[in-house]
């Protein structure tokens, strides 16, 4: 097994605020208390992602069961492990997401498991995520599918995994090592 590479902080040593904070993690499956743990070293660090993620992961305008998509999309493209092999409890409890849709991720044009507002969220994750080049077809298809303050929070909400999936794959972490 590969060597962590930045230490947690232990939960003594988080205010009881970060402390509730990490056991709504805990029960709620994203983000893990594994990564809020090396996140506490600064605590504005800490409290820009878990309010980021509370406003626009597991709350906002948009189903939730499409964020996990993306962001299942997104571990899966960057090879993120850690993330990839965790769920969104809110997600998989309604019955939204079920595993065999997470199986046909990277093929989600040609799989028959999605419907068309699935597919076009995660060519929107597939565009980001890859720097791909988008045109008028990319974004009609898009704006078919969602309104705009959707796609805000559906881009913001890719973007702020890509980049937290993109950091956490080196950090080596595993589940279930804090609380």
């Amino acid at each position: 097994m590969a060597k962590q590479r930045i230490s947690y902080v232990p939960l003594d040593k988080m205010d009881a605020r970060m402390r509730a904070e990490m056991e709504r993690c805990q029960r709620e499956g994203t983000p893990r208390p594994e990564s809020s743990a090396v996140r506490a070293h600064v605590p504005a660090c800490f409290w820009f992602f878990a309010e980021s993620w509370n406003n626009i992961f597991r709350n906002g305008i948009l189903d939730h069961a499409i964020k996990e998509l993306c962001r299942l999309y997104v571990s899966r493209s960057v090879q993120c492990e850690y993330c990839g092999n965790q769920r969104s409890v809110k997600a998989t409890t309604s019955g939204a997401l079920i595993e065999d849709q997470v199986m046909d991720l990277l093929n989600f044009e040609k799989s028959t498991r999605y419907n068309d507002r699935q597919k076009a969220a995660l060519a929107y994750a597939e565009a980001i995520t890859w720097h791909l080049p988008t045109d008028d077809a990319f974004w009609d298809r898009l704006h078919r599918n969602f309104n705009e303050p959707e796609l805000v929070e559906l881009g913001c909400m890719i973007g702020l995994t890509l980049g937290q999936q993109s950091w956490l794959r080196l950090l080596n972490i595993e589940h279930h090592e804090v609380l």
